[in-house]
């Protein structure tokens, strides 16, 4: 819902869930990276969010899940993976993975 328009810089981060499904956007991409999170805590994430912000029952979010959610993920997000140079396991967790990925681009700052 919010557009931002950016200027040149040595490094742009974007981020989204369908990135890397979209070969257009792919392209573009010199590295490109899958946070991989574990579908029980998508869920409990979204039965937080959506019940504490958006105000939703736990059956209504649990529908969604179910009907829309769950399996659009599995048809778009999850073959997106193999496109990824880099998958990283337990999203932000990974403290190994977000360190390795912190340095590379600190290599590449330092290049430029």
């Amino acid at each position: 819902s919010e557009t931002r328009q950016v200027g040149p810089h040595q490094i742009v981060i974007v981020e989204g869930i369908l990135l890397l499904a979209i070969p257009e956007i792919r392209e573009l991409l010199d590295i490109k990276i899958f946070i991989d999170t574990d579908p029980d805590m998508c869920l409990i994430r979204r039965l937080r969010r959506d019940i504490m912000e958006r105000g939703r029952s736990v059956q209504s979010v649990l529908d969604q899940y179910e009907n829309t959610v769950r399996p659009m993920y599995l048809q778009f997000v999850e073959p997106s993976k193999r496109y990824a140079d880099i998958i990283i396991p337990r999203g932000g967790k990974n403290v190994v993975a977000i360190d390795i990925v912190k340095s590379k681009i600190e290599r590449l700052l330092a290049e430029s």
